[in-house]
């Protein structure tokens, strides 16, 4: 009782002193009224996602071509030892992130919910200005991977075809899934995603059978190139030293594999059927998801491919033939399997596209986001009669036209630019989530609310702390190979650090120009707005309740 006092004197106190939250019915009329009229004259998304959508954008956003294709290249400069073992940590760090992500957009699921709101929201507006626009170059840089790594893909089987044609198939069907309605965004997304399990799970089956020598030669691999060449490749030292290094860079090359794909559940919050249900369900079963396909995908990877194997990504430079193709596929055809390379070649390639598919969503949901902030022009609040914001959608794709270098500099060498430069973006992303998280938890504790969380994760906020301090350690040292002696070039430095130049001058031009807080004091940080909407959306979802084996079965999936 004592606490609850002091509490209450704390606020009055705080509330006597400093400029005093908006309450007054007057104001909040006032401020309905306004956004009713900007919602008549720009339109709003739409909640057009169900919850079987809303699970597989989950899922298949987080399988693309770091796990299919971006490995290769990590496995010929490492080894297969720190591949599987960056790739066990950063799932780690993943898990994390998931599950902040989970708690703050299940509290309060509205429309154009992003990170960059929820920092804005938080934290202060200077670095939820930075945030957003670090996010939207991200995913649209993340679009441009993805097309760029299908034409790698596509290369293994030495068509013809000039690589700007099959540029322009992948990136205009990604854009016409996009612009039109969103509920065409998530049902293709629940097909690429479905094709993406099947594949990894047959993957994941194959790799057990070859292990044990099923294969047409029943040659018994077991963990042989564990052994020969080794599991470890030192990297620019000999010995332990060279070891650790090798690790070291596989955490950094590892991250793209993952980088911004627990956000896809945020910006889809405001267009998901009964948020405060589906939400949680898709952050709890993210963990399961990343054992199976992630860390037991790397582990097959490591058996069926030996790290020095000439058909590997770094092969291209070289001008190997089909150098570019997935790890996977070339396990496949070592193991002499006939015709299999080519069909999982076709499901990766599936894959790529899917993953661009959700990019696209996410970059033109985060300038929708940072429009109704008032941090982007107006003009990208306006969605169509279907609820898609047409213009975030068409400005996305205009970067995402940078995979259009392809053509000159070669699919494999623009494919490793973009995961260099959107990898520490994603990084950069996640660690002003983490602090925006944070400060989430104290305004909650602060209010009493902690315990009306619809999500509640465990290991608060302790693993966050962690996964913080690891992130902005990962971040700063991404770039130690261009400081090792005879290393150094402008473009690799630029690569490893230019993304942070930039987050650092937008949020200090920002801070400078608008003369915004270190940070918004915890007693001034809104966490009610909108929570009475999505009280009462939670109170009219009635969850369906399966009537046989095979329902229950599909509930747990979807």
């Amino acid at each position: 009782m004592s606490t609850s006092n002091n509490r209450d004197l704390e606020k009055v106190s705080a509330e006597s002193s400093e400029e005093p939250l908006p309450v007054e019915s007057d104001s909040n009329d006032s401020k309905a009224s306004s956004k009713t009229d900007d919602n008549d004259k720009y339109g709003t998304t739409q909640r057009g996602l169900k919850s079987r959508h809303i699970q597989l954008i989950a899922l298949g956003g987080c399988i693309g071509t770091g796990l299919f294709v971006g490995t290769g290249a990590t496995l010929s400069t490492t080894g297969p030892a720190p591949l599987f073992m960056s790739f066990v940590v950063i799932s780690g760090v993943v898990w994390v992130v998931m599950q902040t992500l989970g708690e703050m957009s299940a509290y309060i699921p509205t429309a154009g919910s992003s990170v960059p709101l929820y920092v804005k929201r938080y934290v202060e507006p200077s670095l939820a200005f930075a945030a957003g626009w670090n996010y939207w170059y991200a995913y649209a840089m993340l679009v441009a991977s993805e097309v760029s790594a299908s034409a790698v893909i596509i290369d293994y089987w030495s068509n013809p075809v000039p690589v700007a044609v099959w540029l322009t198939l992948v990136l205009g069907t990604i854009v016409m899934l996009n612009i039109f309605v969103v509920s065409w965004y998530g049902e293709s997304e629940f097909w690429f995603a479905s094709i993406k399990i099947i594949g990894i799970l047959g993957l994941i089956v194959l790799g057990i059978v070859l292990f044990f020598g099923g294969g047409p030669n029943h040659d018994r691999l077991g963990f042989r190139y564990w052994q020969k060449p080794g599991a470890f490749i030192p990297f620019a030292a000999p010995g332990n030293t060279g070891k650790f290094l090798a690790f070291w860079t596989a955490l950094v090359k590892s991250g793209f594999a993952f980088i911004l794909s627990p956000e896809l559940i945020v910006l889809a919050a405001g267009e998901t059927e009964a948020p405060r249900r589906n939400i949680p369900k898709a952050a709890k079963r993210f963990v399961y998801r990343l054992m199976v396909f992630y860390i037991v995908g790397t582990l097959v990877i490591s058996v069926i491919v030996a790290s020095d194997d000439d058909l590997l990504l770094q092969g291209v430079s070289s001008g190997e033939d089909n150098a570019g193709a997935s790890p996977f596929v070339i396990g496949i055809k070592r193991a002499g399997i006939r015709a299999l390379d080519h069909i999982i070649n076709a499901v990766i390639l599936t894959s790529a596209w899917s993953a661009g598919n959700s990019f696209m969503f996410a970059g033109s949901r985060s300038l929708y986001s940072l429009a109704l902030n008032g941090q982007a022009p107006k003009i990208f609040r306006t969605c169509n009669k279907h609820g898609v914001p047409y213009y975030c959608v068409a400005v996305t794709s205009l970067l995402a036209c940078l995979v259009y270098l392809s053509v000159s500099g070669g699919s494999a060498n623009v494919f490793q630019w973009f995961v260099n430069l959107t990898t520490i973006s994603g990084y950069i992303a996640w660690i002003i989530l983490l602090i925006a998280y944070l400060r989430f938890r104290r305004a909650l504790e602060y209010n009493g609310l902690l315990h009306q969380r619809p999500h509640k994760s465990p290991g608060q906020p302790y693993v966050t702390y962690f996964a913080l301090g690891f992130l902005i350690v990962l971040t700063l040292t991404n770039g130690f190979q261009v400081f090792l002696p005879g290393k150094f070039t402008v473009s690799s430095f630029l690569a490893a650090y230019i993304t942070l130049a930039i987050v650092i001058a937008l949020y200090l031009g920002h801070k400078i120009w608008f003369r915004t807080p270190l940070f918004f004091r915890v007693h001034k940080i809104d966490v009610y707005t909108g929570k009475d909407e999505a009280d009462r959306l939670e109170e009219l979802d009635v969850p369906s309740v399966p009537k046989n084996v095979m329902q229950k079965i599909w509930f747990w999936i979807a």
